[in-house]
């Protein structure tokens, strides 16, 4: 398995210009290195011509005077003023042989450098390499003057020159560190509002807009981003309305339909028990035989004459335009509980649902209804409990809430396959209604349907009836 960690951008920028500033500084580092390197060997340069022009002197001297001097080579006399810390000067003859030589002690005060250094330094340059110049004289080369360093005592005064310009540069790099992730967290301050933006269009929140920015990039993705909200802003509104048009023709049809078949098929039941009635005082005078016949049709209308009336109130109940919402779901509930099922239904109304437009009447029942059904006949839920009432939503605004609470066998299973819950049809109204739908699985088994719908624009003028708890 594969794990990646995310790091935040203003982290992960800084790293970056920390790691390039760090590449800088190990460039420097190393130009210091073999800056100080090249300086020495110059100045040990200087100060072998220095001394093999003064022993050239020297040998001169020593034919000017007569009886001729015998102290060559004098290395004392050009000594101080060329002499330093760890610093040798040294006269060999022809034979290579060491005659005279001077070094200068390292001073107490010299910090010993690391062995990681050293060992660096060691592998990188020569350090206590001699530099040698001839000294001739009379067109005769009498020898020759050298000067080195003392090799511990030039890789410490390198580690010092290093040591300092570490300490400098590592302060640096903390703060200009530091100072590009300040920079870089103000730079991209407006990355929240564009977060919060696209987490509001989430929400089917399409009013979000983002304000300008100062950064050019920042300005293209505000453009993209308000031309994207308006589009599906407007994208939205059409569907919706498109909804109501289709869901108000699909009632109405359903309305047609359940006036022709109270008009007809009813009135044809209707005919049907009366002479079926007619039939069996007939039979019981003339044919005994033929009442038990008659009974069966009477009933069989009976029968017949009930499952119309609950499909005619299952197609437009008569409750929403006469009595309201919370009294419809009251009866809905009421109707299930006269089946006698196994099904135990419970319904609770909390606050005053009066004049409530009649699409939101209307679509609220068909969502209960639709729930209700689920519950009961495909998730074999033992209880189902419906409540309607109304509630603070984000931002302090109301909301009408329904939730339909089963304990069934349906599960997020269930809701991912969309199968058997009528989900489609539902979340259609609900989006018609400018609300949001949404299930909550509970523990150990069933689902809660939760329909919010804000208040904001619910004209009372036009209401589905009676009002009430």
């Amino acid at each position: 398995m594969r794990f990646v960690t995310k790091i935040d951008l203003k982290f992960r920028l800084a790293l970056r210009v920390a790691a390039i500033s760090a590449f800088c500084l190990v460039a420097a580092l190393a130009f210091l290195l073999f800056d100080h390197d090249r300086a020495a060997q110059a100045r040990l340069s200087a100060v072998a011509d220095v001394v093999a022009r003064d022993l050239t002197l020297q040998l001169a001297q020593s034919h000017w005077f007569k009886p001729a001097r015998d102290d060559f080579p004098d290395l004392q006399r050009i000594a101080p003023p060329l002499m330093s810390p760890g610093l040798c000067i040294s006269y060999r003859d022809e034979g290579g042989d060491v005659r005279q030589s001077l070094c200068g002690g390292a001073t107490s005060r010299e910090p010993s450098a690391p062995a990681a250094f050293a060992w660096l330094y060691g592998r990188l340059f020569d350090p206590g390499a001699e530099i040698r110049r001839p000294v001739i004289f009379e067109g005769r080369r009498m020898g020759a003057a050298t000067a080195a360093y003392d090799p511990a005592s030039q890789i410490a005064q390198s580690w010092r020159e290093t040591s300092r310009f570490l300490a400098l540069m590592a302060a640096t790099l903390s703060v200009l560190c530091v100072l590009v992730y300040a920079t870089l967290a103000r730079a991209l301050r407006p990355t929240r509002l564009i977060r919060n933006g696209l987490e509001r269009l989430t929400a089917n929140d399409l009013a979000a807009r983002l304000p300008p920015f100062d950064l050019a990039e920042l300005s293209a993705i505000r453009t993209v981003f308000n031309g994207l909200a308006e589009r599906l802003e407007t994208s939205l509104a059409e569907r919706r309305a498109l909804t109501r048009k289709l869901i108000a023709v699909q009632d109405e049809e359903r309305l047609q339909l359940a006036r022709d078949l109270h008009d007809e098929f009813g009135q044809c039941l209707a005919a049907i028990s009366a002479v079926a009635a007619s039939m069996e005082q007939t039979a019981r005078v003339e044919y005994p035989a033929l009442v038990p016949e008659c009974a069966s049709i009477a009933r069989t209308a009976a029968q017949m004459m009930t499952n119309l009336r609950s499909a005619l109130t299952r197609l437009r109940p008569p409750e929403l335009d006469e009595m309201g919402l919370a009294a419809s779901l009251d009866h809905l509930v009421a109707g299930w509980r006269r089946n006698g099922g196994p099904t135990r239904f419970t319904f609770d109304a909390d606050g005053d649902f009066g004049g409530l437009p009649p699409f939101l009447c209307a679509n609220l029942y068909r969502v209960a209804q639709e729930a209700i059904t689920n519950a009961a006949k495909h998730a074999d839920a033992a209880n189902v409990a419906l409540r309607l009432a109304w509630r603070q939503g984000e931002g302090g605004r109301s909301e009408l809430e329904l939730t339909v609470a089963d304990d069934g066998a349906a599960g997020a299973e269930d809701l991912a396959a969309g199968q058997g819950l009528g989900l489609v049809g539902m979340r259609e109204r609900v989006a018609a209604l400018d609300g949001r739908l949404a299930f909550e699985t509970r523990n150990p088994l069933g689902l809660i349907l939760r329909v919010s719908i804000p208040a904001r624009g619910l004209d009372p003028a036009d209401s589905c009836g009676g009002g009430g708890s």
